[in-house]
């Protein structure tokens, strides 16, 4: 209970300053936001490693910077864009009826997804793993475990309506 205490009073104690520091960074409340709360996250798993208590305020800032400069790197890589500048490049997935779909098709289906999509999808939908644990299934790290799912769905989906629409999988009424 004295660690959830202590860690109560490291965040009343630093988070204005760290919002602040952060918000100075990103120039956006909801950027600043999460920076603040992965540095306390981060804090929560690995700040019994810190020797010196009197560390902890520059621990917490340097902490912070390079979650920035790493989400920076990220940023630049793989900018960001609004949907309704790239609807050109988003696929044409047209409404289907999911409900009569066979679940042996659907199977069949999941087979024809690449395999770097498909390992998480079979974790998560038919294994019931958490992120964490298909995480270190997979080994690698949490955010690509979720990238690749949402990728893995996205052709998922568009293989199904493929099928719908070509009449394949759908169980005869």
């Amino acid at each position: 209970m004295s660690g959830n205490l202590e860690f109560a009073r490291l965040v009343d104690q630093y988070y204005g300053s760290l919002y602040r520091f952060a918000f100075s960074l990103t120039r956006s409340e909801a950027d600043a936001c999460d920076l603040v709360q992965e540095t306390f996250y981060i804090w929560a798993r690995k700040g019994d490693q810190l020797r010196e208590g009197s560390k902890v305020k520059s621990w917490l800032f340097t902490t912070l910077h390079r979650k920035f400069l790493q989400s920076a790197r990220r940023g630049t890589r793989f900018p960001q864009v609004a949907l309704a500048g790239a609807e050109s490049e988003l696929p044409v997935i047209l409404e289907a009826d999911w409900s009569g779909l066979d679940g042996r098709h659907l199977v069949a289906v999941l087979q024809r997804i690449d395999e770097v999509f498909r390992a998480p999808l079979t974790l998560f939908y038919l294994e019931d793993l958490s992120y964490e644990a298909i995480s270190e299934a997979l080994g690698i790290p949490l955010g690509t475990v979720k990238s690749r799912l949402s990728r893995g769905v996205s052709q998922l989906k568009q293989l199904l309506a493929g099928d719908i629409q070509a009449g394949k999988g759908v169980p005869d009424e």
